[in-house]
């Protein structure tokens, strides 16, 4: 009896070491041009596992995320973070992307100015010289959904590139186009005082979250399920302990320590423009909404099917 439990034993053990290791999946995943504390969720979903017992390995990919949507487009990789501009923008040119988690609930596009040049309303950039990124992509998007509700038709709009907190300080210009949990930070702890108008408080538009395309989403449904569940488990985290995050940005993101007051300041900004229940969801109106701002300021071609640019099936 004695040989035969050894026996047994033994042949467990060896079954045990013959069974395979589950394959996990691994990811390069297009985030955006430079690791930042913006991405603590996707920082957090790593550092505790969650992509993990998903059986997902993710490769960080810092490049443009005009490169993300196209790869993700033709089907070279499965997912991107994009914002909701460029995936209308990718599918008005046949790119069959889709966003499947609606990260930012928020469209996080604000305009600033100082004090004291007097601005404190929509209504009071009428006639006033107001800096610009670029006139594209959700800066301008979210500047031409302001500007047609309330009749800004008047206002000199000058690109200046990405350096607002040099022109307004300068009084080059009287304004600027920035993003409201970045630039305001900036200028707050340089010691000016700014009035900020959120784009969001008057037009409801989509901004950023988690692209697939429709093939990955037909013959890979329990993939894109499984990356949206870690994905907002990390969300989720992130929004109830933003101190434990930003500690594990620090091991994502270089230098952090060397600028910590602000860059907390930033992830702190964010939190509320990813907050909003049902989380990662897409509301059908912002993306009507949003493709016809792109169709009015000349974005598109011809009008997009919006319905056809996210879906909230996938979804925990």
């Amino acid at each position: 009896m004695k040989k035969l439990s050894i026996l047994l034993i033994l042949t467990l053990a060896l079954a045990a070491c013959a069974r395979p290791t589950p394959q996990r999946t691994h990811i390069r995943l297009p985030m955006g041009f430079v690791a930042n504390v913006q991405f603590a969720p996707v920082y957090v979903a790593i550092e505790k596992g969650y992509f993990a017992a998903e059986g997902i390995e993710i490769e960080f990919d810092y490049s443009w995320e005009t490169n993300g949507v196209q790869l993700v487009g033709a089907g070279e990789l499965p997912f991107a973070i994009a914002s909701g501009d460029q995936v209308i923008l990718a599918r008005s040119q046949g790119l069959p992307v889709v966003m499947f988690v609606n990260w930012w609930k928020r469209f996080p596009v604000a305009v600033v100015a100082l004090e004291e040049s007097g601005i404190r309303s929509p209504q009071d950039l009428a006639g006033r010289k107001v800096g610009i990124p670029e006139t594209f992509g959700a800066s301008y998007i979210g500047w031409r959904a302001l500007a047609s509700r309330f009749g800004l038709s008047d206002t000199q709009l000058e690109v200046i590139g990405y350096g607002a907190l040099a022109k307004l300080a300068e009084k080059q210009v009287e304004a600027s186009v920035v993003y409201a949990n970045n630039e305001p930070i900036q200028l707050a702890q340089a010691g000016y005082k700014y009035t900020l108008i959120p784009v969001a408080d008057y037009a409801t538009l989509v901004s950023n979250g988690l692209i697939t395309n429709e093939r990955t989403l037909q013959e890979k449904p329990d993939l894109v399920r499984a990356f949206a569940r870690a994905f907002l488990k990390g969300l989720e985290d992130t929004l109830a302990d933003p101190d434990a995050a930003f500690e594990i940005c620090k091991r994502y993101v270089e230098g952090l320590e060397a600028n910590e007051a602000a860059q907390r300041a930033v992830l702190q900004a964010s939190l509320a423009y990813w907050q909003g229940q049902p989380l990662g969801a897409s509301d059908p109106a912002a993306w009507q909404a949003t493709a016809q701002a792109m169709l009015e300021a000349g974005l598109l071609p011809a009008p997009v099917d919006a319905t056809r640019a996210f879906t909230n099936d996938y979804l925990p």
